[in-house]
């Protein structure tokens, strides 16, 4: 074979960097909402609410409790029809913040949250988001952060990481897409429960009202959604009472804001 002359050498060299430094980032996987036909809807199953407050007494914990339970129960069944292994999450209750949790610092701002790593949810018993509310509030955040733990066990938590790492100019919008998947599934769970609520239309559209409250709209580093795009999904899983309904990855922009 004959060589090439060492100008052409180098030429073709140069192009190939070029090629090597414009080529794109191999992406990662698209996320997937693992919730098969086969598993379908959330079966209606009975929740009554405790109350908050007894006789002048808070009962923020044994309100909280119930609502574990029902979660446990309802959704342990849907995971072993989807084919998977259910765990229950810990549950841990604070009677205030503390310093640390989970081998982390207390989360600033949060209302209750879900340690990844140790498969546990953390609810404080006092703050606004539960003390003295009327509304069903406390409710649908227990259940936003027993969405997080379903996210875990069905995998959408680690293909969700594999693709921030590889998209962390995205992050924040990665982000928005799993928060909004959470809240999808606590209204999936409202609509499994709700005529053992005893709770009107009037609540209902109250706590619409109190999640487009809980929009970061106005928070420069916006990870949970505005409060239009929280309320939407909330209303989309109360409605079809489906998990599947609650594919955020693949939805508009304009859906996950």
């Amino acid at each position: 074979m004959r060589s090439l002359p060492m100008t052409r050498v180098l030429a073709l060299a140069a192009v190939l960097a070029s090629v090597c430094l414009t080529a794109p980032p191999a992406q990662a996987a698209p996320v997937r909402s693992p919730f098969p036909k086969k598993a379908g809807k959330l079966a209606a199953t009975s929740c009554p609410e405790t109350p908050i407050v007894s006789g002048g007494v808070p009962r923020t914990r044994e309100y909280l409790q119930t609502v574990v339970k029902c979660l446990d129960k309802s959704w342990g069944a849907y995971v072993e029809r989807a084919g998977r292994t259910f765990h229950k999450p810990v549950v841990r209750y604070f009677e205030e913040p503390a310093s640390t949790v989970c081998g982390m610092r207390w989360p600033a701002y949060a209302d209750a949250f879900y340690c990844t790593e140790r498969a546990t949810v953390v609810f404080p018993l006092t703050g606004r988001w539960i003390e003295n509310r009327t509304d069903l509030f406390p409710f649908k955040v227990a259940a936003h952060e027993y969405g997080h733990h379903l996210q875990s066990l069905l995998g959408i938590r680690r293909s969700y990481e594999a693709r921030a790492r590889a998209d962390r100019s995205h992050a924040d919008r990665l982000k928005r897409r799993y928060e909004l998947q959470a809240d999808c599934l606590s209204g999936v769970f409202l609509g499994s429960v709700w005529r053992s609520l005893a709770r009107s239309e009037r609540d209902w559209a109250a706590l619409l009202d109190a999640t487009r409250a809980s929009g970061d709209d106005d928070d420069g580093h916006r990870t949970h959604g505005k409060g239009s795009s929280r309320a939407y999904w909330l209303k989309r899983g109360y409605g079809a009472v489906s998990p599947a309904a609650c594919d955020t990855w693949s939805a508009p922009a304009t859906r996950v804001a």
